[in-house]
This record gives structure tokens, sequence and C-alpha cells, in this order.
């Protein structure tokens, strides 16, 4: 099913990330720019969390805290489930599955190369799926 570093590869390894004191609000205005639901919480170039739009309903509304006066830190998830480029997209999909999460970290030697959420995997096995139909039609054809 192929791995971890071919999503990265055909995605890229572009990374938003946001540190621990930066507001829950200023977090959310730079997921709407970038268009994400999830973005890295990272101090000195290491991976200290999550925080997502499910962290944010969760941790921030439903606690009734304000939005411009929360820091990420106190409402980031911190357990954080990572792949290395190797994995397989079967483990990953295990593991969003299992844990409920749509997100994964690629680390690779400990340092952070990319993240890969549930949606670049299902786009991954659609692709590799299409590409295994049309093979299998060209073969049936005799082409």
């Amino acid at each position: 099913m192929g791995a971890v570093s071919k999503i990265l590869e055909r995605k890229g390894t572009l990374i938003f990330s946001i540190t621990p004191d930066t507001s829950v609000f200023r977090a959310l205005e730079i997921m709407v720019e970038k268009n994400v639901s999830a973005l890295l919480v990272t101090e000195a170039d290491k991976l200290m969390g999550i925080f997502s739009e499910k962290d944010y309903a969760r941790k921030v509304i439903l606690k009734g805290k304000a939005s411009k006066h929360t820091k990420i830190r106190e409402i980031m998830s911190q357990e954080l489930t990572v792949v290395a480029p190797e994995n397989s997209i079967d483990h990953c999909m295990q593991l969003m599955t299992n844990k409920f999460i749509r997100h994964l970290p690629v680390v690779s030697n400990e340092k952070l190369i990319g993240i890969i959420s549930i949606g670049d995997v299902v786009k991954h096995i659609i692709e590799e799926q299409k590409f295994i139909i049309e093979n299998m039609e060209q073969y049936i054809a005799g082409q």
C-alpha cells in the first residue's frame, strides 16, 4: 500500500506550527489562513503537541474559556502519536482509526519532517486503487 514517504513526496513537507504561548484566537486565525484543521505546537524545534479543531471545541468552547486569553499550552493535545517516513499507509490507517485521530506528525531521527492527515491517507489509497484498476483493465483488454 505504500509508505508515508510517498505521501510526503506528493504533498510536500511544509509544516504550519505555533508555539505553546500562542493564543487560541491567533491559532484559529492561522488555521483559517492556511486552510488546515490542525497546527503542530513546537518550541525550539521540538514537537510539543498538536492543536486541532477538536481541541478547540472540547477544551475551549465547551469549557467557557476565552479564545483571546487562553494559551495553546493550556489546551493542546500533548500525548502524540507519530509515524516515521517508512511506516506503511495501512499502519497509519490503523493508528488513526484505533486512536480516533485525524493527524499524524512525521518524525525521522527525532526531527519533525511533516504531517499527514486522514484526508492525505484516503487520497493516497484512492489514487493507488485507481492505478491498479487501470492496469487491470489494460491487462484484460490485452494492451
